[in-house]
């Protein structure tokens, strides 16, 4: 089986969001992985100092496939560090990972079969 983690920005942490409404429909794309038969997690950070520890360990984890980089992270200019540190961890401590992105929170799974 296919395996793929997502890596997303955590919305709880977005000020001005529904977090809770944007969780939901983040759960509910993870759960269309496993409708097509790929094994997936995901894992969401904040940009603080705990970032890079909780990507290692998520990295290190499970020998992924596919990673795929949230628009989230990608796409709002003031995370550029953080987009930066987390493509650089993934060639790090999942070389064998493809990198993927999506464009959006509902289209990871297709992001992550342009790759598997």
């Amino acid at each position: 089986m296919s395996s793929a983690l997502v890596v997303g920005y955590d919305p709880q942490a977005i000020p001005g969001v529904d977090g809770e409404a944007l969780r939901a429909a983040l759960d509910a794309e993870l759960a269309r992985f496993g409708e097509h038969g790929i094994e997936a997690a995901m894992t969401l950070v904040v940009f603080d100092e705990s970032a890079e520890s909780i990507l290692i360990s998520s990295l290190t984890g499970h020998p992924w496939d596919v990673v795929v980089i949230g628009g989230g992270i990608r796409k709002a200019e003031q995370l550029l560090p953080l987009f930066e540190r987390i493509v650089n961890l993934i060639r790090r401590h999942a070389p064998q990972a493809a990198i993927a992105f999506n464009t959006h929170g509902g289209d990871s799974v297709e992001a992550a079969q342009r790759w598997l």
